[in-house]
């Protein structure tokens, strides 16, 4: 008796904080990710440095530019002979030099190559960009999984609530009925079984409601593991176009596509980077020079300093690799076609992707009105059961059937219900419309 009467005051205790809780609405649960995801920061990242690497710094079109400065300094002995026979001995004769000079150099052309590069290091960027995008898509699929799995849950918990209050009814009118001697100690037996077991469900239903909250915690990256709060059970369901015009935008929109667009695009300007090896490079370079020296006795010349400007136009032209140009530009043919292939590959792959899952969203829309129906004809089961149970009509075990039927029927319109929505958002992100609609 006392674990039951814990038990209810476990679930009361629950019911007011759960009507305490604050709502964590999609909209801020989406912010959250966005600023908080571990996947999505990485992604970030790396757009940065994608677009980094496509600055102007690193396009090769900028001239270098450096200084270069030096002294020495030498301390030698001499034994110089003459040719008239004679000879003389220097000590410690002191040699020092001293040189700086500013050097600049520019390629004025080199085939091309530059152009094409800084090209492909955009697309590249561009290309950064899409992944970025795919990752957050994915994310917010897993995220919904998560959060719908909550609402889910949330509602089941409601349910199963009311189960109990009502069995918690019918025990109480046992007991009235055999204190009267109008029932057996069977029918108290009964409800008491029940009152455990919808008891039970109830405990299980509001673990997993917590084990999910976690899990959300989790893709939020929040830094603390709060699990008070509720999530929004409103579904509304988007007024999507036709297969035809989803197919359209899929073919249009699809960010795996997008990314193979690019991948195409990076491989015919690798393509030309390779080609411009053919051609000459034409480069011009410069410096600016001072040089000065302190010489010894036996220097012709005491010391002198010199400074000046040198400047100079080269051309330079590989005019046979031993046939490694060549083989590069093969490859990149080649690599432009396995581009192309895997695009229709993949073209192929979402038209039968959105082809089922339009259909199970069709599908699914079906059973959710059918299942709505279903809880309208259980719940007019139930209460017409509940009031031939009142004046004796029909037994528990009916009665208990009734209940049980309706429960089973509010749990599957639940299931149908987030289960089409997540169709659905696995329809928008195969058109590639996911980030583009407000949740």
């Amino acid at each position: 008796m006392k674990s039951k009467i814990y038990t209810s005051i476990l679930i009361v205790l629950f019911s007011l904080q759960l009507n305490a809780q604050e709502v964590l609405t999609k909209k801020e649960a989406l912010q959250l990710a966005l600023e908080n995801n571990y996947g999505i920061k990485l992604a970030n990242n790396n757009v940065k440095i994608a677009e980094n690497n496509s600055s102007i710094y690193n396009s090769r079109y900028l001239p270098t530019a450096s200084f270069n400065a030096g002294a020495n300094y030498n301390n030698s002995n001499f034994d110089i002979s003459n040719h008239d026979g004679t000879s003389n001995s220097i000590n410690g004769a002191e040699t020092k030099t001293y040189n700086a000079s500013i050097n600049a150099n520019y390629v004025i052309f080199d085939g091309l190559g530059r152009k094409y590069n800084y090209k492909q290091l955009k697309e590249t960027h561009n290309l950064s960009e899409l992944q970025a995008k795919e990752t957050i898509e994915n994310t917010y699929l897993q995220l919904f999984n998560v959060y719908y799995q909550i609402a889910r849950l949330t509602e089941n918990t409601t349910n199963l609530k009311e189960a109990l209050s009502i069995t918690k009814q019918r025990l109480q009118r046992a007991k009235y009925q055999y204190d009267y001697g109008q029932a057996n100690k069977l029918e108290v037996l009964n409800a008491e079984v029940d009152i455990n077991n919808d008891s039970i469900n109830l405990i299980n239903a509001n673990q997993q409601v917590k084990n999910a909250k976690r899990d959300l915690n989790l893709i939020l990256n929040k830094e603390d593991q709060d699990l008070n709060y509720n999530v929004d059970t409103q579904v509304d369901f988007n007024d999507l176009l036709n297969y035809e015009g989803l197919l359209i935008k899929a073919k249009e929109n699809n960010t795996i596509i997008k990314q193979t667009d690019q991948n195409i695009a990076i491989s015919e300007l690798n393509l030309k980077i390779n080609k411009a090896n053919f051609l000459p490079t034409v480069g011009l370079s410069s410096s600016y020079g001072w040089n000065k020296s302190d010489n010894p006795v036996t220097s012709f010349q005491a010391g002198s300093e010199v400074t000046g400007l040198n400047a100079g136009l080269n051309l330079s032209w590989n005019i046979f690799d031993g046939g490694n140009t060549k083989t590069r530009v093969n490859n990149a043919k080649i690599a432009i076609e396995n581009q192309q292939l895997i695009k229709q590959q993949q073209t192929a792959n979402l038209e039968t992707t959105l082809q089922n899952t339009w259909d199970a969203y069709q599908n699914q829309l079906y059973i959710l009105k059918a299942q709505e129906q279903n809880v309208f004809t259980a719940q007019n089961n139930f209460e017409r059961t509940e009031e031939r149970f009142k004046i004796g009509q029909v037994s528990s075990v009916e009665f208990r059937q009734a209940q049980i039927n309706l429960l089973n029927s509010k749990t599957a319109v639940n299931n149908a219900k987030y289960d089409a929505k997540l169709i659905e958002i696995e329809l928008l992100q195969l058109s590639g419309q996911l980030l583009d609609v407000e949740f």
